[in-house]
């Protein structure tokens, strides 16, 4: 029985990427703009229904929530070519329209004020559901409504739906560039903090990387945001193959998780895949081997998180868990063949406390999309050196706190009312302990770690250290 999956698209960012994410499903399922089933689309062996529906007239419709305070992307969404594809009762946008003003705070706050509407769409989905495994969040952590919003929704979810998985595609901003937002800092770590607490699983999807990959290895000089989401859509449809192909292991996303995430906060995960393409593009075409593509992921220049630097701390840092989604032609002795290859090699340092083992699935291709290359690679990876973005994160956010600077927005609102700023200063230390926690992954006592010091035990809601989560006990 398939294990449904609801898609939450929240914010400007969130449903820019869910839309790709969709047009992707669509071509590699043989679905059509409208939702009807191509003619050509007749081979059959791959599972629709974890994260679309047939309606009575037999057309497929997105398990799919679409949310946003402002209506601008949306509305592009239900004026373009895939507007009849969408449940059009999926769709919320606020009633003012006014957004949320790039201010965690408002998002937040207005998430609480429609959580009826927003609810009970998310209610309807899960109850039309057969057997739901989860929920994935789309959402940007630097704006108003996928920040504020995406963070309301999170803490709902884990309260309503406990027992099921939630996992995020969290979109980090560029740290090389001047954002338009200042207050960036301030939303970003009020949102890490709901990521560290109430999801189950972060794919960490890093603007600074996802530019550098496509002015670097795609050779685009000024990367449009299109072809950074395409990229994004690639590694979201890439990380869902197992499940909508399903093999004898990783069909269903408890699977996929359990074994990158041994404990419950350090599940912040970053990606890599290769040979990467993008539309409108002539590539090289060149030979692929499982070989040359397991080694590929594992360079720095392909895996889309910019933590990875090559600095000395960073050259310490230690992979905790990897996992490679092979798609395409492969035969299993060239799995074989290649890890042994790349352990005689020392090509990746892994953790000393845990099984220093790279996992594979294989995942069939779809039927219906012609690549130019033979076999295509995707990594997802738990890896220490993840801290760095954290740090910069805070490193940001004490310069503008240091000067109390644009806080009157905050104070606005009702959490930061009455000039109470401990929210703030909770999330700084959820943040901090998280660093700490990565770096004595990289130490082999971690598993002593957190039990006989108490100022190591995490504060907030969460599991204690060293524990399993439950939900992710397969």
């Amino acid at each position: 029985m398939p294990r449904e999956i609801i898609t939450l698209q929240v914010g400007q960012c969130g449903n820019q990427i869910g839309m790709e994410f969709w047009k992707q499903l669509c071509l590699e399922h043989g679905i059509s703009k409208d939702g009807i089933l191509e003619d050509f689309a007749t081979q059959g062996g791959d599972r629709k229904d974890v994260f679309f529906y047939q309606a009575d007239d037999q057309h497929y419709i997105p398990r799919a929530l679409l949310m946003d305070l402002e209506p601008r992307v949306i509305n592009g969404i239900q004026n373009g070519e895939y507007r009849n594809l969408y449940n059009h009762e999926n769709i919320f946008i606020a009633n003012h329209g006014g957004g949320a003003g790039n201010n965690w705070a408002s998002g937040y706050h207005q998430g609480k004020q429609y959580e009826e509407d927003l609810m009970d769409m998310i209610d309807r989905e899960a109850d039309g559901s057969d057997s739901l495994e989860g929920f994935v969040l789309c959402h940007s952590i630097a704006g108003g409504t996928g920040s504020g919003m995406g963070s309301y929704l999170l803490e709902t979810l884990n309260d309503r739906y406990s027992k099921k998985l939630v996992q995020t595609y969290s979109v980090f901003p560029n740290q090389n560039e001047t954002s338009d937002v200042v207050v960036q800092p301030y939303n970003s770590l009020l949102t890490l903090k709901r990521l560290t607490l109430n999801a189950d699983c972060v794919v960490v999807l890093d603007n600074t990387a996802l530019n550098r990959i496509a002015v670097e290895r795609l050779h685009i000089t000024t990367p449009t945001f299109a072809q950074t989401n395409s990229l994004v859509s690639t590694v979201m449809s890439a990380s869902t193959t197992t499940l909508r192909y399903p093999g004898y292991m990783n069909n269903d996303l408890v699977g996929l998780l359990a074994s990158l995430i041994p404990t419950p906060r350090c599940h912040f995960l970053m990606t890599g895949y290769t040979p990467l393409t993008v539309e409108r593009q002539a590539n090289v075409i060149r030979k692929t081997t499982v070989l040359d593509v397991m080694r590929r992921l594992l360079q720095t220049k392909n895996i889309m998180v910019s933590s990875c630097a090559r600095t000395k701390e960073a050259s310490q840092a230690k992979y905790i868990s990897i996992l490679n989604i092979i798609q395409g032609e492969v035969d299993p002795t060239q799995v074989h063949e290649s890890l042994q290859r790349i352990r005689e090699r020392k090509l990746v340092n892994f953790i000393e406390w845990g099984p220093a083992s790279i996992q594979v699935a294989l995942s069939r291709k779809s039927p219906y999309v012609q690549t130019a290359h033979r076999v295509s690679g995707l990594m997802l990876a738990s890896h220490t050196s993840i801290r760095h973005l954290f740090s910069k994160c805070l490193s940001q956010y004490e310069k503008l706190r240091k000067r109390q600077a644009f806080l009157d927005n905050y104070r606005n609102h009702p959490m930061f009312a009455d000039n109470d700023l401990s929210e703030f200063d909770e999330s700084r230390d959820i943040i901090e302990s998280l660093v700490d926690e990565y770096k004595a992954c990289e130490s082999p006592d971690y598993i002593k770690w957190g039990m006989e010091d108490p100022d190591h035990v995490l504060t907030g809601d969460g599991s204690a250290t060293g524990m399993v989560d439950p939900k992710l006990a397969v």
